[in-house]
C-alpha cells in the first residue's frame, strides 16, 4: 500500500485545484461555485471561447492547458469522473467570445451527456454552442464497444490546434470542420505494466503478473482487453504502431506525440519516442512535429501511450494557415508553453 499525500481524503481534488491556481495567478483563475478554471488573458483576435474538461487525475490535462492560444477554460470532475452540467454551463459562460463557445469533449457517456446538458442551457441563453467529440482509441474500436473509441492523447493536439486557429479569428463553424478534420486523422494505443493507485484506497487499481502488460489500456484505469507478455520495447513499438498507422488514412507524415501515464520517467519515455520515429521511417512515414511527456496521465499509472495524427497536403493549405503552423504557435499554459 502506498498512500497519497492528500490534506483530507474527501476534497483532495478541491485542495489539489486550489493550489493550483494560487501557484499559477498570473495565468488562471479558479471558481469554487461551481468549479472550474478561466484563463486571465486571450488573444483579442479570439471570437470563439474554447472550453474543454473531464475527471481529475489527467493533469496538465484539462486545467494545465487553459492559457493564451490554447483553452479558454476547463471543467474539471472529480478522479476519472465527468465534470457536472452546471460547471461545464458556468464555465462556458465565462469562456463565451463574441462568436460563442465550442466544446471539446472526449468520448465518455459522462462528459457526453454533460456537456450536452449545458450546451442545451447554452442554446437557451443565445450562446452560439457547438462540440467536437475525440474519439481517437483504437484499443476500443470494436463493434462489441457500444460507446466506440474513447477519447485519450489526441485531446491535447486538438486543444492545441484548435487554440491557434481560434487565435487567427476562425469562427464557430470553421474550428468544428477543423476539429472534426483533426480527430479523424488522430489514433492513439496504451499499455501499462502497473495500475494507477486508487486515491481512496492506497491500493492498486488492478494487478498484473510479473512480466504481463495491459495492452490498450483506458485513461481512466480501465484495464485492457488484452493482457500480454512483455515483449521487448522494440517489438512493443512496432506492434503500436502497426496498430495506430492501420487505423490511420494514408499520408507520409504525423504528429507523434508520446505520451506518459504518470509513473513513467522521461528517459523512458524518450526510449519509445526514439523507437517510434525509428518505426515510422521504417514505413516511410516521417515526424514533422513532437510532443513528449506525461500530458494526459493515468494518476501515476506506469505506461505510456502513443499519438499521431496523420497529415496530408490539403490540410497544410487549410483555411487556418495549415497544422504545421497551427502546432508551432505561441501557447502559454502552466501545463505547455511555446
Amino acid at each position: 500500500m502506498a498512500e497519497p499525500f492528500y490534506a483530507s481524503k474527501t476534497e483532495y481534488v478541491d485542495r489539489a485545484l486550489l493550489g493550483f491556481a494560487r501557484d499559477h495567478a498570473d495565468v488562471v483563475e479558479l471558481s469554487t461555485d461551481p468549479v472550474y478554471v478561466r484563463s486571465i488573458d486571450r488573444d483579442p483576435r479570439r471570437q470563439v471561447g474554447l472550453l474543454s474538461g473531464g475527471g481529475s487525475g489527467h493533469e496538465p490535462m484539462h486545467v494545465g492547458l487553459v492559457g493564451r492560444g490554447m483553452l479558454d477554460a476547463a471543467a474539471p470532475g472529480r478522479v476519472f469522473a465527468s465534470p457536472h452540467n452546471r460547471q461545464v454551463y458556468e464555465g462556458s459562460r465565462a469562456a463565451a467570445g463574441p462568436g460563442g463557445v465550442l466544446h471539446i469533449v472526449k468520448n465518455y457517456t459522462g462528459d457526453r451527456i454533460n456537456f450536452g446538458i449545458a450546451a442545451e442551457r447554452l442554446r437557451h441563453d443565445g450562446i452560439p454552442v457547438a462540440r467536437v467529440l475525440v474519439d481517437d482509441d483504437v484499443a476500443t474500436e470494436s463493434q462489441e464497444t457500444a460507446t466506440g473509441r474513447r477519447g485519450t492523447g489526441a485531446t491535447v493536439l486538438v486543444e492545441k490546434l484548435l487554440g491557434a486557429a481560434a487565435d487567427r479569428g476562425a469562427g464557430l463553424d470553421e474550428l468544428v470542420a477543423l476539429g472534426e478534420t483533426i480527430v479523424g486523422r488522430s489514433r492513439s494505443i496504451a499499455v501499462a505494466s502497473l495500475a494507477q493507485t486508487s486515491p481512496v484506497t492506497g491500493e492498486p487499481g488492478f494487478d498484473l503478473e510479473p512480466g504481463q502488460l495491459e495492452y490498450g489500456v483506458g485513461i481512466h484505469g480501465e484495464r485492457a482487453k488484452h493482457t500480454i507478455a512483455r515483449p521487448s520495447l522494440e517489438e512493443l513499438v512496432a506492434r503500436m504502431v502497426e496498430d495506430v498507422v492501420s487505423h490511420l488514412p494514408g499520408g507520409r507524415s504525423v504528429f507523434l506525440f508520446v505520451n506518459g501515464l504518470g509513473g513513467t520517467t522521461y528517459i523512458e519515455l524518450y526510449n519509445v519516442f526514439a523507437e517510434t520515429v525509428d518505426a515510422l521511417a521504417s514505413r516511410d512515414i516521417a515526424v514533422e512535429r513532437s510532443l513528449v511527456g506525461p500530458y494526459t496521465p493515468a494518476l501515476d499509472m506506469k505506461g505510456f501511450s502513443i499519438t499521431m495524427t496523420m497529415l496530408e497536403p490539403s490540410v497544410e493549405t487549410h483555411p487556418s494557415g495549415g497544422w504545421t503552423g497551427l502546432f508551432d504557435a505561441p501557447a502559454w499554459t502552466t501545463g505547455l508553453r511555446k
